[in-house]
């Protein structure tokens, strides 16, 4: 890419996107998120949005950050060569909720500009993020509505970036170990910048800005749902499989880690109280097995 990119734009929108979702999820929850502002001795900063035992959301994070540094880590400089060791600059925001009540899925949402330079000083960019979701309980009513707002997020840009998109988060989201997805997927990409800057960034700030309204009406619908000790235990036993995934695959932050980040920003995403059991399976037909046969397989999930 020659042309220098707004990095002012993209961080203004990213704050005002970070502030919008707080408030609303904040609406459903009904107890504020902390703030915690920070700077890194490296360049840049950040801020942190948090709650913790709420009355919907059982842990939950929206964080913004903007980091800069002198040398790429390994994870951002392996697939480009032609970029190592040259400064860079990352920001975007990311969150992960994960709600108290097992039939109210737990969502992953990032969006992220990355810049640099190349060997030759030309101006080196990409975005990336998506969004995903992950039922314990599925429900297809809540999927499809999930997948078709994501469509039509990306629309506008190309009628062949959601199957493509969808298919990149697929195999993303995927844990190797276990031959198994983590969730029902979304969209994912990575180093876009195939339309120029101000197609990709658009595309991007529709991404993000879809958020609220492909999860908002899920988690709404589906927090008061009556549930038990054998629910949350099921609950418990599959957030073992985000944190796996978390720790052993996500780019995001094995880059967080790699670069110096902010440890406690990074490994918000845990999920509050998991647990993990020996060679268990459920039972055949129960409801915890229909999520094993219905819903974590590969679809289209928008296929009439």
């Amino acid at each position: 890419m020659s042309s220098a990119p707004d990095t002012a734009a993209v961080k203004a929108w990213l704050l005002d996107l970070q502030h919008r979702i707080v408030q609303a999820l904040e609406a459903v929850d009904g107890k504020s998120f902390l703030r915690d502002e920070w700077q890194r001795a490296e360049g840049g900063g950040g801020i942190s949005r948090l709650v913790e035992e709420g009355n919907v959301i059982e842990r939950g994070g929206v964080n913004f950050s903007h980091v800069l540094g002198a040398k790429l880590p390994p994870s951002a400089a392996a697939h480009r060569p032609d970029i190592g060791g040259n400064p860079w600059e990352a920001m975007g925001v990311s969150l992960v909720i994960h709600p108290r009540n097992p039939y109210a899925p737990t969502v992953h949402m990032n969006v992220r500009f990355f810049s640099t330079t190349n060997a030759a000083g030309e101006p080196v960019w990409w975005f990336g993020g998506g969004m995903d979701l992950t039922p314990y309980y599925g429900n297809q009513e809540d999927v499809k509505h999930f997948h078709q707002t994501c469509r039509d997020a990306l629309a506008p840009f190309g009628e062949d970036l959601h199957d493509r998109f969808k298919k990149w988060c697929d195999g993303y989201f995927y844990l190797k170990h276990r031959q198994e997805a983590r969730g029902v997927g979304g969209i994912f990409f990575d180093d876009y910048n195939d339309a120029g800057f101000e197609q990709s960034y658009a595309m991007t700030q529709s991404v993000g800005d879809a958020f609220l309204k492909a999860y908002l009406p899920i988690l709404t619908s589906r927090k008061d749902t009556p549930y038990g000790e054998r629910e949350r235990d099921f609950q418990a036993y599959r957030r073992g499989r985000y944190v796996e995934f978390n720790l052993v695959f996500d780019r995001g932050t094995l880059f967080g880690l790699q670069s110096g980040g902010r440890t406690e920003a990074i490994l918000m995403s845990m999920p509050p109280i998991v647990k993990w059991r020996y060679r268990w399976e459920p039972e055949d037909g129960s409801p915890e097995a229909a999520l094993y046969t219905d819903f974590l397989p590969h679809r289209d999930w928008l296929a009439a």
